[in-house]
């Protein structure tokens, strides 16, 4: 493996910056009905995050945030919330069907845009897998960071996560 030098990494960190921000609006546009912010609380939720405050500290946004977002998905009936089974004050958050349904469709529509993205690389291949690769480092901060905050995770999301991922490969 080549080491890069630090300009060349600064460099190469700026022009991923743009990149991943370009590629972020334009898989917005693939969506159907659907936000970016709705569709990552739909894949959390089917992942095994079934807490508003967990799903905030997971997807690193602001719990006013994600209580707008589930209010929006609960109202369109993509979401259900539910009485936890011990602690009376808390809500639990299910996929209805047609919530299971809207990300499934949003999930392929998302890894179509990615891989039409990847094959317009040198290495295709290897772009999807660097970003798969990434998503596990964003995965692993996301529990450092919620660890330090002392916010508990659902145990198994970020595996089902990562599963989910190779499911749709």
């Amino acid at each position: 493996m080549v080491e890069l030098s630090d300009a060349s990494r600064s460099a190469d960190a700026r022009a991923a910056v743009h990149a991943l921000t370009r590629a972020s609006r334009i898989l917005e546009r693939a969506l159907n009905g659907l936000s970016l912010a709705d569709f990552r609380v739909l894949s959390a939720v089917a992942a095994g995050e079934a807490r508003a405050s967990r799903l905030a500290a997971r997807l690193a946004i602001g719990k006013p945030t994600v209580s707008a977002t589930v209010d929006s998905l609960v109202r369109r009936g993509m979401l259900r919330r539910t009485a936890h089974d011990t602690d009376q004050r808390a809500v639990e958050l299910a996929l209805t069907a047609k919530g299971d349904a809207a990300r499934d469709e949003a999930e392929r529509a998302l890894a179509s845009v990615v891989t039409q993205l990847a094959a317009e690389t040198e290495h295709p291949d290897a772009v999807l897998a660097s970003l798969a690769e990434l998503g596990d480092g964003i995965e692993r901060r996301q529990a450092s960071v919620a660890s330090e905050r002392g916010v508990p995770l659902a145990a198994d999301a970020a595996t089902a996560v990562g599963a989910q991922a190779g499911a749709t490969e």
